[in-house]
């Protein structure tokens, strides 16, 4: 009469797998980052710049997920907030000696600020139409900052040159030892914060306008308000990143950010995996090296090489590669 029903006998059993997936995700996170950190003083120059390149792009592959991954909306021109955090960091270097370190939060809060403003009249606007409207926020930015009203500040076509800073504390480091641990630290903090953002009540709140704005909004979620924050965070984001891009690059130029960076970055996501978080380090990845592996293959037609590669992402994972890493693990 006391006899366990096999359905409950079953659930034992199957627990323990289920803790031991839980717990390989902090352990492959703890080796990734004893990983990036052995960078630091396995490679060298420009080596170090590529990782350096890596943690900036995926920095703003984490803001670009957020807005549509997360919210579901899409963006052609968040290289145009990639700009907005490089040349306020460029200024505030060159023009007023501010150090690299206050140059970083800065240029993400003018990044936000810029992007929540634009985002909440473009709050009227959704799908393809948010989508033009982004596609001409990324055209029009490199012009904007070549012309004569900006050039005072930008340079024009000439752009700012910048100097890479010293390890401080007297650290055994060199410049790109130093910045590329610097920016490792930066993208580790900016992560967290997406993590814990997409976890909490915001999160929800975001992938609830993302799958039922309606619904949503009819349990109490502000569909405008929760938009317009969300488009400013990622810009926000993609400021931090941007702001990183110029002290690594040492130069900054309105040709730098041309529309091509807002497609790579959608791009980006993408292949790495719309909706995740691991996703925005593999497309970092992709956006770095898969062009100058397609001009190695074909010099004549590398963009067909890359075009090619990109179909059979698309074809093969079309859930991007984390959520193939995710299955293998």
């Amino acid at each position: 009469m006391n006899a366990i029903p096999p359905a409950q006998k079953a659930l034992p059993t199957a627990q323990p797998v289920q803790v031991d997936a839980e717990r390989s995700i902090p352990r492959l996170f703890i080796a990734l980052v004893v990983l990036a950190v052995s960078v630091t003083f396995f490679a060298q120059g420009y080596q170090l710049f590529q990782a350096t390149m890596i943690v900036s792009y995926a920095i703003a592959l984490l803001g670009l997920n957020l807005l549509t991954g997360y919210n579901g909306q899409i963006s052609l021109g968040h290289g145009a907030f990639y700009a907005v955090g490089a040349y306020v960091t460029a200024i505030l270097m060159d023009r007023y000696g501010v150090s690299y370190w206050m140059c970083v939060p800065i240029s993400g809060a003018v990044a936000l600020v810029v992007g929540y403003l634009f985002g909440r009249p473009a709050l009227r606007l959704e799908g393809l139409y948010l989508a033009l409207a982004t596609f001409a926020l990324g055209i029009a930015a490199p012009q904007l900052l070549k012309s004569r009203h900006f050039e005072p500040w930008t340079g024009g076509s000439s752009g700012i040159v910048l100097n890479k800073p010293e390890a401080p504390f007297g650290l055994p480091l060199d410049a790109d030892q130093w910045f590329y641990l610097f920016s490792l630290m930066v993208g580790l903090l900016m992560l967290l914060v997406a993590r814990n953002l997409v976890s909490g009540a915001s999160g929800r709140a975001m992938r609830a306008m993302r799958d039922h704005p309606l619904a949503a909004e009819a349990i109490g979620v502000p569909g405008n308000h929760c938009k317009s924050v969300t488009f400013g965070i990622s810009a926000g984001f993609t400021g931090v990143a941007g702001s990183l891009f110029a002290v690594a690059v040492q130069f900054v130029s309105p040709d730098t950010f041309a529309m091509f960076l807002s497609i790579s970055l959608l791009v980006g996501i993408v292949v790495g995996g719309v909706g995740t978080l691991w996703g925005a380090l593999y497309g970092a990845v992709f956006i770095m090296f898969v062009p100058d592996l397609a001009e190695k293959v074909s010099k004549a037609a590398p963009w067909a090489v890359y075009g090619v590669v990109l179909i059979v992402f698309v074809y093969l994972l079309p859930g991007g590669l984390a959520r193939l890493v995710r299955r293998r693990a």
